[in-house]
């Protein structure tokens, strides 16, 4: 992962600060690319992924640290755009070109480990997530809350019950995992690394 971080620092608009939020967040790919000013509340700390761009359909407010809220000011806002990433032709679509990013990408990774790695995806990036969440003791509940879970912990009659929405938790895991990114792109000890499926810690 630390490889990943010091990769996407090399890489331009809109891929340097899309990964990172990747990294921090836990979204999915989609939902970071094609996000919309309209939805990031800066006062706040949060950002709104509506029902209509969220996978399952279900509203997710995910809490920003301080590390995510940065990688969203650091964005450049293109006049007229509604889109954080926008395309170079319509500011009101989100980027595109994965496939063309992620084979430049990978060669950076390898580059920044010094050997090849086994193929990996940006959705690798989200497991991270929820894998070091729990390294760091939180509750199952809580991960699935920031990943917008509806299935696990939440569903069938837990989830008709269970109406809490996790929202001081969801802002402790993921300030924690802000932390923990860290430590781990300071490369400040191994017991601090999470795996990212197929590549070198």
């Amino acid at each position: 992962m630390r490889a990943i971080w010091n990769a996407s620092d090399a890489e331009p608009f809109p891929w340097r600060a899309g990964i990172k939020l990747l990294i921090l967040t836990g979204q999915r790919r989609d939902e970071v690319f094609q996000a919309e000013w309209s939805e990031i509340d800066f006062d706040g700390a949060t950002w709104t992924i509506p029902p209509a761009r969220a996978k399952n359909g279900v509203e997710n407010i995910v809490p920003l640290s301080d590390a995510a809220l940065a990688a969203f000011k650091s964005t450049p806002r293109i006049k007229g755009a509604s889109k954080v990433f926008p395309t170079r032709s319509d500011g009101d679509k989100g980027t595109s070109g994965f496939s063309k990013f992620m084979t430049r990408f990978r060669a950076r990774v390898e580059k920044e480990l010094g050997h090849p790695v086994e193929d990996w995806r940006l959705h690798d990036i989200r497991r991270t997530l929820a894998t070091g969440l729990q390294r760091l003791g939180t509750r199952i509940e809580v991960t699935e809350a920031v990943l917008n879970h509806v299935s696990g912990s939440r569903s069938g009659i837990v989830g008709v019950y269970q109406r809490h929405d996790f929202a001081d938790e969801k802002r402790h895991a993921l300030d924690a995992w802000a932390s923990e990114v860290a430590r781990i792109v300071a490369g400040k000890g191994r017991g601090n690394v999470v795996a990212i499926k197929g590549a070198a810690q």
